[in-house]
């Protein structure tokens, strides 16, 4: 993970683009590898941990219809969640994450190990979701390398 964050951190401050985050099944952890590098303060505006469905709606401006017709895990969830952080922070780089990191809480349809990602890059919104498998921390530390691949390859 570590040359991957470090590729990409390169690429955010070489290009002056900042990048704000929000996240659900990770609690952090994309903000804290995102500012574990000397001179985070050039890219790094902001981070949001919003794990309940609460929280989700209170800061970042998710439906509360949204939650109940597709629930907390789902792309249209992502695509509010990383909407609220692209409206909230004016960044050129958003990233939303909210799954099903486990062991407990999956379903047959929702599965443990599945992450939803919402992505805004200079406007351009996208979102996706991956199944990761293994533990929670292998799910919650593939996801963070998720993010990290996919925003080195699409800036």
């Amino acid at each position: 993970m570590s040359k991957n964050l470090e590729t990409l951190t390169n690429l955010l401050d070489t290009k002056s683009l900042n990048i704000a985050v929000a996240e659900s099944c990770t609690g952090g952890l994309l903000s804290a590898t995102l500012t574990s590098q000397s001179g985070a303060s050039n890219y790094f505006d902001r981070g949001y941990i919003t794990y309940s469905n609460q929280a989700k709606k209170d800061t970042l401006g998710v439906q509360s219809e949204t939650l109940e017709c597709f629930g907390a895990v789902s792309e249209q969830t992502a695509l509010e969640m990383v909407a609220g952080v692209e409206q909230n922070s004016g960044c050129d780089v958003c990233v939303s994450i909210t799954g099903i990191a486990g062991p407990t809480g999956g379903s047959k349809k929702k599965p443990v190990g599945m992450v939803c990602f919402g992505f805004c890059l200079l406007g351009q919104c996208w979102t996706t979701t991956q199944y990761f498998s293994g533990s929670r921390k292998n799910v919650v530390e593939n996801s963070i390398d998720f993010v990290l691949k996919t925003l080195i390859e699409k800036i």
